[in-house]
């Protein structure tokens, strides 16, 4: 996986094959399957290089059908849904072996004008008084399938500074409104172009890691739980203000409801003076089994 800013980018920047059509690389990695951050940003830069510049992406909605496996390229279908004087709207379907491993629909719209409020950013510490993630994951002796120690974080994700706020379970006050918060601090580690495009692909394969674990906050497990089956249903972004993926912001995170095997976790994501610059939902497969899976 990148280990610096540079390498994040160089992972997600496409190669143009045809006509809407484009191949991601891979990266080194021991990850048993590929990352679902990266293919969403992946293919957020497909649907983005069929757009006029002029306009900027505002949602996107998205599913994961496979697993994607990390040994092979993958390739990114664009289809131009529509193109008008405002909005414009893409569909791309991710493939790998010759199937269809996700979906992702983006819509993209010229700047303008309009009504503005928003949500005020809850009182957290600032960036500088969380704990590492590094350092979190360091303390668990949990086998391989997650960054859970800090060489095994040091290879995956260091291209991100991650600093942990607190939870419902701990470092956070308790809200009998919400059984399941998780608050991080998170920007990429290292400096971006001011290509704005960069700093929404550099989000959107951040926006991934920490969502499943918010959904398991209450039940006293977390991803690298034994005999624990978790990942990406789908996910959804909002784009609500420009800002930049190198500065720290506030990844905000609430899971109103887990049932069925599965974890609603959604998320406002604010910078370090107060905007509200997106909003995320995903969700995750949340399984406990009995026995490994083959």
């Amino acid at each position: 996986m990148p280990a610096t800013a540079r390498e994040l980018v160089e992972l997600l920047d496409l190669e143009p094959i045809d006509l809407n059509l484009f191949r991601g690389q891979q990266p080194d990695t021991l990850l048993q399957r590929v990352f679902g951050g990266q293919v969403a940003a992946q293919a957020l830069i497909a649907a983005a290089r069929t757009v006029d510049a002029a306009y900027t992406v505002h949602s996107l909605h998205s599913y994961f059908l496979l697993p994607g496996d990390t040994a092979v390229p993958i390739i990114y279908d664009v289809e131009r849904l529509r193109d008008g004087r405002t909005f414009a709207t893409r569909r791309v379907v991710a493939r790998q072996h010759g199937r269809a491993i996700y979906y992702l629909t983006a819509n993209f719209q010229r700047a303008e004008e309009g009504f503005e409020h928003q949500d005020v950013m809850p009182e957290v510490i600032p960036p500088e008084e969380g704990l590492d993630l590094a350092q979190v994951f360091s303390r668990r002796r949990v086998g391989s399938g997650d960054s859970g120690g800090s060489g095994e974080w040091e290879r995956e994700w260091a291209a991100l500074d991650v600093r942990y706020v607190g939870n419902t379970r701990q470092g956070l006050e308790p809200d009998p409104r919400h059984p399941s918060q998780a608050r991080l601090w998170i920007k990429v580690a290292g400096t971006l172009s001011d290509d704005p495009l960069e700093h929404l692909a550099a989000f959107t394969y951040a926006s991934d890691m920490t969502l499943i674990s918010a959904t398991l906050v209450p039940h006293g497990v977390h991803v690298s739980t034994p005999g624990l089956q978790a990942a990406s249903l789908d996910h959804s972004i909002w784009f609500h203000r420009p800002f930049r993926a190198d500065e720290w912001w506030l990844y905000d995170q609430v899971s109103p409801s887990a049932s069925g095997g599965r974890g609603l976790a959604l998320a406002r994501v604010f910078t370090q003076d107060g905007a509200l610059v997106a909003t995320v939902a995903q969700e995750g497969l949340i399984r406990m089994r009995d026995t490994p899976a083959p």
